[in-house]
């Protein structure tokens, strides 16, 4: 039987569709997300939960014309495939495919990029402001829900927003119910009379009327804090009137019909902007995804499996717990992700002292500060690309006054599959500028532990940078132990050159140095450990005996780990030894299998034994030429 999915390549598809054909194409598009999210990976119950909105979207606005911004982006799939996308859905995800978010540069339908969450209405302002100001009549509707409604910075934007009155519609997609309104007649009865012309034009009149009698202004004001009384005991949610919105709602999100005809009230309402209430189910329509939610968030590409290894954020988060069993001050604080870093095990023990903030990663970092100065030691956990979001209050409210937070700072390094937006390739670089700041990376999950003891008796605010793998299988040690802060320590001898690698690189790095032998190259390998404070002096005795130096690092080359050293060997007067940085170049990573992207950058054994070679190869200033290779 032919779907209908197949005959919608864009939006205009939509319009002549009966209600019966809808319900049937959204059978068919909950049923291609599952097919292939469950190959590709990615976010299926987000998606699953806004089949309906997303139809109803289409169908009453005239996108690109009309500008429709999905906050985060990851609820944006159904989004794609209404949107000529359909015969590309299968490279979601994928190296050379289609983005899991929303992107400018993939389609007109897609007129603000993004992948970090609580931007939308920000985002939908500015446009339109600029529509306003270039005399434009265009609608914006910002889409908003799966908790990004909790950040900081969509409550600026939507004060923002009513502040100025501008036209706009945003859309909650409420799909965990964290707000919970009354339903029923009333409420929609309420709703019809507030989108009703003739009502605003009624109460205007009244006030005009009533306002050129004695007292009058005194009798208006006495009856508009008497409706508002009656509105806040009937719909809780007027506090999005409070902030200058029309409130709308709640809607029944997975109601085709309905959504329609509050989506066409707010479309015709000029008046103010609009605050549409939607609930939704999270993965409506398969029953796994409905009955958990939080499992089918993300699903990994090609299916759930489970390995035999354990990831580094579960050796973190039982790090983190045996810690907190020992120690009575130590919590831990996450901005909306305490699955994701695993600290759910150390909220079933300690329920008390786990801090999920919401996605606000400003307020977590400012909030451990808090937390430091009363004798606590925060572990902050998050995922090095959300970090970036709190850069000034890491600078400001932790490092300036030297307070002992500890960053766990999950996904470092690439990523893969989630794209330009979360890749964790500049933590190093925005990190080690700051004074006060330890910026650590493990070798291998034994280590991480050991580096999580380490930072909490260190005192001092220190990061631990950690990425998104198993780890490699290495025998945990039973007992924990103090790492001297600032030290490295060689894992291999050799007189060729000398590889300095930090963090997940340096096992490809031990890799590469074993395969160098086979070109009678013997290297030594150095696990620094510490990308600030460096091991001066460990770094400055290998640079004086080896004159060639290969740095390998999974960040941005600028302002990275190598850029470290090259500083600290030209200050030390160290000039005629030649360094070659490994690491990411001046660009944004793309998406793909994270093997495919370490090959491309020249971050797996391969590419580092390649560019060493290549090192090699060169002429030293102070070198005599032996055979085809300068040493």
């Amino acid at each position: 039987m032919p779907r209908l999915l197949d005959k919608i390549d864009n939006p205009t598809d939509l319009k002549g569709l009966t209600q019966h054909e809808l319900k049937q194409l959204a059978s068919d598009i909950r049923e291609e997300l599952v097919a292939v999210v469950s190959t590709s990976g990615g976010h299926l119950a987000s998606n699953l939960g806004v089949v309906e909105l997303t139809i109803a979207l289409h169908r009453v606005f005239d996108s690109p014309r009309d500008k429709i911004i999905w906050d985060v982006g990851h609820q944006s799939y159904v989004h794609k495939l209404l949107t000529g996308r359909r015969q590309r859905l299968a490279s979601l995800r994928q190296y050379g495919g289609l983005s899991g978010f929303t992107c400018r540069s993939e389609s007109e339908h897609d007129p603000f990029g993004a992948g970090h969450a609580s931007t939308s209405v920000s985002a939908a302002l500015g446009i339109a402001i600029a529509r306003d100001l270039a005399g434009d009549n265009y609608h914006v509707v910002a889409v908003i829900g799966d908790g990004a409604i909790t950040g900081g910075m969509a409550l600026e934007a939507l004060n923002q927003v009513g502040h100025l009155g501008s036209r706009l519609i945003v859309v909650l997609n409420d799909n965990g119910m964290s707000i919970s309104p009354t339903v029923g007649a009333l409420a929609k009865l309420l709703d019809k009379v507030r989108f009703d012309h003739r009502y605003h034009q009624a109460k205007e009149t009244s006030r005009r009327v009533l306002t050129t009698f004695p007292l009058g202004s005194r009798l208006w004001q006495a009856s508009q804090q008497v409706k508002g009384r009656f509105k806040g005991l009937v719909i809780p949610t007027m506090v999005w009137e409070e902030l200058g919105f029309t409130y709308m709602g709640p809607i029944d999100g997975h109601n085709i019909r309905e959504l329609e005809i509050a989506l066409t009230q707010a479309r015709e309402y000029y008046f103010k902007p609009i605050f549409i209430h939607v609930v939704t189910t999270k993965g409506k329509g398969y029953t796994p995804a409905e009955d958990d939610a939080v499992y089918f968030h993300g699903v990994p590409a090609k299916g759930i499996s489970t390995k035999a290894i354990p990831t580094y954020s579960e050796i973190f988060a039982q790090t983190v717990l045996r810690l907190a069993r020992e120690n009575p001050n130590l919590v831990s604080v996450t901005p909306a992700m305490p699955e994701g870093n695993c600290l759910s095990i150390v909220e079933a023990e300690f329920p008390q002292r786990v801090f999920d903030v919401g996605i606000c990663e400003q307020h977590a970092v400012t909030f451990a500060a808090g937390l430091a100065t009363q004798g606590f030691i925060p572990v902050v956990a998050i995922y090095s690309t959300f970090l970036q979001r709190a850069f000034d209050q890491i600078i400001h409210d932790v490092c300036l006054q030297d307070l002992p937070v500890i960053f766990a700072i999950d996904r470092a390094g690439i990523v893969g599959d989630d794209g330009k937006t979360h890749q964790g390739a500049f933590d190093i670089s925005y990190l080690t500028l700051i004074p006060n700041l330890i910026v650590s990376a493990p070798k291998d999950e034994n280590e991480l532990q050991h580096l999580l003891y380490t930072a909490v008796k260190s005192r001092h605010p220190m990061a631990i940078r950690y990425p998104r793998n198993s780890g490699l299988g290495v025998e945990l040690d039973t007992e924990l132990h103090e790492i001297p802060v600032g030290k490295g320590e060689i894992i291999r001898h050799g007189e060729d050159v000398a590889i300095l690698a930090i963090g997940a690189m340096v096992a490809p790095a031990l890799e590469a140095a074993q395969e160098l032998t086979s070109s009678g190259i013997e290297a030594t390998v150095v696990n620094a450990r510490f990308a600030k404070p460096l091991d001066s002096e460990l770094i400055i005795d290998l640079a004086s005996r080896i004159k060639r130096i290969v740095t390998v690092e999974e960040d941005a080359l600028s302002g990275g780990f190598g850029n470290s050293i090259a500083d600290l060997l030209q200050k030390s007067g160290i000039l005629s030894t030649q360094i070659k940085s490994i690491g990411i170049p001046d660009e944004f990573v793309e998406q793909g299998n994270q093997a495919v992207l370490r090959s491309k950058y020249g971050l797996d054994a391969k590419g580092i034994a390649q560019q060493v070679l290549a090192l090699l190869r060169k002429p030293s200033p102070n070198s005599l030429s032996l055979g085809s290779l300068n040493i």
